[in-house]
């Protein structure tokens, strides 16, 4: 089992910056890929951005040249830059890990980080 917690969620105006971040933790673990998704009010959860272990990176294409993402392995943390922010990104945004655990590959989710934009 994966544990992931989150942080550096907020409120902030349109054309502001907000930084999350999700360490992972646990025993034996291997992570494959870390992901960030968001939830915006009355909507489903839908990926925001991807990162693999080996580096491999993409987007939604509403948060192109806006979001980056980016890890540390060593740290096993995964962050997200978001930049340039609109009242469109405000969502609650999970952080989630696939990670191999004593031979099996499974998915692991963040507790969530409200990010709420004024504009």
């Amino acid at each position: 089992q994966v544990q992931l917690v989150e942080s550096g969620g907020g409120k902030v105006q349109a054309g502001g910056s907000l930084r999350l971040s999700c360490v992972a933790s646990g025993s034996a673990f291997i992570i494959r890929a870390f992901a960030w998704y968001r939830a915006p009010p009355g909507k489903q959860r839908e990926l925001v951005a991807f990162i693999s272990s080996g580096g491999y990176t993409n987007y939604t294409d509403s948060v192109k040249g806006r979001f980056t993402i980016s890890s540390d392995n060593s740290k096993r943390t995964v962050y997200l830059q978001m930049n340039s922010l609109k009242p469109e990104d405000m969502a609650v945004y999970f952080c989630n890990a696939r990670a191999t655990v004593s031979w099996r590959t499974g998915d692991s989710w963040g507790q969530g980080a409200q990010v709420t934009v004024s504009s």
